[in-house]
């Protein structure tokens, strides 16, 4: 991006050689599109949202690009499938996109994903930007280049690791979200503490009220920090081949309960890796790693946050046997051999391959019949 960045906004730039990009973060921050588009002669921006982004936010991105062509699709989880992908898709064809068009992303996670996608398909591949609007996706789905839709096997197992050319986080937008929608996006806030930096999350033990008050100060730090550990990891490892993997903490028991919900609201992408990253932590006190008294921390926090610590809390009588069948449709498993992200110690992650199924089943089962 060759503008110059707006006082008072925290820039990072995930460095891959051709497919750098800058993330900007900050309120306001969705002025800075104006000088980044400044540098383009883009023949058509094609914006894509739903219909509650729609009413909240289009206007504001409407008056930097009034003659933008607008796609709105459906809220929802359900908009990550091949019926909505083909609809899209269809529908920006036969508004006239050329391999000069650029697609934007305005929502959250769904959208980001769904619209990455298409901008990584239509015509093999057109510029995309990210305007992530919840908390998750600023600081989780907008950031990496993974892009996908659903499968009635599993989450995200269709797709394509595809680049944005800019990622704008505009605090602004995070005001009308509902608490539990903060809450859930503070899931995967959490996780580049346990993953990665033991101090972010004595910061967060501290400061998460402030959080969920939307204390704007607290909020620049944490998707800044958030961010950067995420583009360091995703540098050094662009298509999960070693390193970026620690960024699954969590949601490989999260997806298997997303799997089973179907992907409704009944358990949101957030809630759902929160409770995995407990029962991975558990499985990680199994493997002699973290301590007893690490796995109580982490929870405690939990607790203190409201967070979603047991699965009962989302519906009594899951169905165990559905529950391990989603394991074996997720994507982190190889060859029926199971690979799990766990903890050596708050703040250091590791990838742990060839997990025996009973270790899962073991942990599944003290969750399932648990009280806390």
């Amino acid at each position: 991006m060759q503008n110059k960045i707006l006082l008072g906004q925290n820039k990072i730039s995930v460095a891959l050689q051709e497919r750098s990009y800058d993330i900007v973060i900050g309120k306001n921050a969705l002025e800075n599109l104006v000088g980044f588009l400044a540098t383009k002669t883009y023949s058509k921006i094609f914006i894509i949202t739903d219909e509650n982004v729609a009413k909240l936010h289009l206007p504001r991105l409407k008056a930097i690009i009034p003659n933008a062509e607008i796609v709105i699709t459906e809220a929802g989880e359900q908009t990550k499938s091949f019926s909505f992908l083909e609809k899209i898709c269809e529908e920006i064809l036969a508004k006239g996109i050329d391999r000069k068009s650029l697609i934007i992303a305005f929502g959250g996670g769904v959208i980001g994903d769904l619209s990455g996608f298409i901008a990584a398909i239509l015509l093999r591949g057109i510029d995309f930007v990210q305007i992530p609007t919840t908390l998750l996706s600023c600081v989780d789905s907008s950031v990496g280049g993974k892009t996908a839709i659903n499968s009635k096997s599993g989450k995200n197992l269709i797709g394509s690791f595809y680049q944005p050319k800019l990622v704008i986080c505009d605090l602004n937008f995070l005001a009308t979200l509902p608490l539990r929608e903060i809450k859930a996006g503070y899931g995967e806030v959490v996780k580049y503490g346990l993953i990665r930096d033991l101090e972010f999350f004595e910061f967060l033990e501290q400061n998460h009220q402030r959080i969920f008050s939307l204390d704007y100060e607290v909020m620049a730090k944490i998707i800044t920090r958030s961010c950067q550990i995420k583009a360091e990891i995703v540098a050094a490892d662009e298509r999960e081949s070693g390193d970026r993997a620690l960024l699954n903490f969590g949601h490989t028991f999260g997806h298997t309960f997303e799997t089973e919900a179907k992907y409704s609201n009944e358990l949101l992408h957030g809630e759902a890796v929160a409770l995995g990253m407990l029962m991975a932590a558990k499985m990680s006190q199994d493997f002699g790693w973290i301590s007893a008294a690490d796995f109580t921390r982490i929870l405690a926090h939990f607790k203190d946050c409201d967070l979603v610590t047991n699965p009962n809390q989302i519906r009594q009588n899951w169905n165990e046997e559905n529950l391990t069948n989603h394991l074996f449709h997720d994507k982190k498993h190889e060859n029926k051999n199971l690979t799990f992200i766990l903890l050596k110690k708050i703040g250091t992650a590791v990838v742990e391959k060839n997990v025996e199924l009973k270790k899962f089943k073991k942990v599944l089962q003290e969750f399932l019949i648990a009280k806390q």
